[in-house]
């Protein structure tokens, strides 16, 4: 079991037709695309990917084509978390039969449960597979927190070994560096918070910008892990307003609309979720001009 997922992880995009069906052809080309330029791997039927909209036979669809397209050269995630354990679990089982080199599980939504709640549920859904499993932990979008002590038990899962920490709270990180073993994995979920986390002992992003700038992330990465933390703090200083950019409305929104503008084609949104006004696109553009990435 390869537990090393990378550092620089693009939360992938999911590509639709005008009609707002899955455009495979398109996700493999994309998926090759953030490969070539900075991405070590790749995570499918995310937030990002809008899996709250995907029905199980198109996220298989997906790990299955981007499998296909980049396995062997970059590590490919997917998201079979979601809030029915049993669910989950059918899922997991089918995205490994497809290949892929591990599994992302997000905190139940919507249901609320406990910590021993969240603790079960994630162990029994890591019991149901041999490949390695990131926990993510999204608060802002599930209404639950993964307390730092129940990563801990969790770690004691023999092939749970990384997490996604997205809830912007520098403590809890710390908290979590202290209680876990050294081999675990502490991914960012948030672009802006990669340094600010790496500086706390973080492994590296599982990111929205590395669609636009996955080469510029990497190296202020390999710029703080040689010990040029000047050099790191530059190039996050520079990239801050791609961070933030990307994030003016709710995600995917902003970045689909960085990417159509770049002539990607990569569809609207789907329903409840709808593309970025005027204003916003116009802000988009200004941010990416201002990058030179137009």
């Amino acid at each position: 079991m390869n537990e090393d997922f990378g550092r620089v992880l693009t939360a992938m995009v999911t590509p639709f037709n005008k009609d707002l069906s899955l455009n495979l052809k398109l996700a493999r080309k994309l998926a090759a695309h953030l490969v070539q330029s900075g991405s070590d791997g790749l995570v499918i039927a995310g937030t990002t990917g809008e899996s709250p909209t995907l029905s199980k036979e198109e996220k298989i669809d997906l790990f299955r084509a981007v499998s296909e397209e980049v396995g062997g050269m970059a590590t490919v995630i997917a998201n079979t978390g979601g809030n029915g354990t049993a669910e989950s679990i059918a899922l997991t089982r089918a995205a490994e039969s497809l290949g892929v080199d591990g599994i992302m599980l997000v905190a139940p939504y919507y249901n609320k449960p406990s910590q021993e709640g969240l603790f079960q549920h994630f162990k029994a859904v890591a019991e149901s597979t041999e490949l390695p499993v990131m926990i993510y932990n999204i608060p802002g979008r599930t209404s639950i927190n993964i307390s730092p002590q129940t990563m801990a038990r969790l770690a004691e899962v023999g092939n749970i070994t990384a997490i996604k920490e997205s809830s912007g709270n520098m403590d809890q990180i710390s908290e979590l560096k202290r209680l876990l073993p050294d081999t675990f994995s502490i991914y960012s979920g948030d672009d802006s918070l990669t340094l600010p986390i790496l500086a706390l002992g973080g492994k590296g992003v599982v990111s929205v910008a590395s669609h636009l700038i996955g080469g510029r992330i990497q190296e202020m990465i390999n710029a703080f892990t040689s010990g040029n933390t000047t050099l790191a703090v530059e190039i996050h200083t520079k990239l801050f307003p791609i961070f933030k950019g990307l994030f003016i409305t709710t995600n995917p929104v902003p970045v689909k609309a960085a990417l159509n503008l770049l002539g990607w084609e990569v569809g609207p949104p789907r329903l409840p979720l709808v593309s970025a006004t005027a204003v916003e696109k116009e802000s988009i553009r200004g941010v990416m001009k201002d990058m030179k990435l137009m």
